[in-house]
């Protein structure tokens, strides 16, 4: 079983600190949904996993399998069994497609995998996601819609068969039909012992994918690591609990903290 470790993580971008001492623990198997309000270090986290060079790691380890990432490039850690579904994936004219997913897929095998194979792959897995297979043959994410984008991200978990999966709210975007299409297609990774690290903020996704535990990140550290029922009580009353029960003052406050909630786009009603 694969494990990620993070230990008293810090980290910065542009001179400024956002994680100040992140300790978290991954297996494979499980799946943590990240909460908490924006601006406190959730993407951020992410990022840094996978290893964005924007992001500066000052203080703290990370292991995947007892060995330290910190000083692998990303194309590395994803070798190694790391993957992260973009928030925002980028545009990239004049890369095909299915050119950059075979290129991934072959990265991560030891003999490349052959032409008819890989559309046969390919063929079963856009069908899955409900994709047009055409998007295959269009530059990577050039004219996406936001859906199309996120799909795109999930095609490439899919192929690649992460021992860790990490998205950044890859359900934005998505009507209610295309969530459940993503949704299904995530407990089937689940159903295979992938981890995953799952950020968002549609309480629809989270009761559909069914997470282990719910980790909720304030001003930089975890200050929630428990049960999933954290998730629908942060949709019904927001955060304000972080500060009544636990005593941790919220930097940058909110007006609007407890009125919006994870679920503020009219899908409350899918966990009650």
């Amino acid at each position: 079983m694969s494990t990620l470790v993070i230990k008293n993580l810090h980290a910065e971008v542009d001179g400024k600190e956002i994680l100040r001492g992140i300790d978290l623990t991954i297996n494979e198997g499980e799946t943590v949904a990240v909460l908490g309000p924006n601006g406190h270090g959730k993407s951020t986290l992410l990022n840094v996993i996978m290893g964005h060079p924007k992001y500066i790691v000052t203080e703290g380890t990370i292991t995947l399998d007892g060995q330290d990432i910190l000083s692998l490039t990303t194309d590395q850690r994803a070798k190694l069994g790391l993957f992260l579904g973009m928030q925002n994936p980028s545009e990239i004219p004049g890369v095909i497609n299915s050119d950059f997913l075979r290129a991934a897929v072959n990265a991560k095998s030891e003999k490349p995998i052959s032409t008819y194979q890989f559309y046969k792959v390919l063929d079963k897995a856009t069908k899955e996601l409900k994709m047009p297979f055409d998007l295959a043959t269009r530059s990577l994410n050039e004219g996406f819609s936001g859906g199309e984008k996120k799909r795109n991200e999930i095609l490439q978990l899919m192929l690649l068969e992460p021992k860790i999966a990490m998205l950044d709210e890859i359900d934005s975007g998505l009507d209610v039909d295309a969530i459940q299409v993503v949704a299904d297609v995530i407990k089937e990774e689940q159903a295979k012992g992938i981890g995953f690290l799952v950020i968002s903020h549609y309480a629809r996704l989270f009761d559909l994918i069914q997470p282990t535990r719910a980790v909720v990140i304030v001003n930089g550290k975890v200050v929630i690591d428990g049960d999933p029922s954290y998730i629908k009580r942060i949709d019904q009353t927001g955060y304000e609990f972080i500060k009544t029960e636990l005593g941790i003052e919220i930097s940058k406050p909110d007006n609007n903290m407890n009125t919006v909630s994870i679920g503020s786009c009219a899908v409350k009603d899918a966990i009650k």
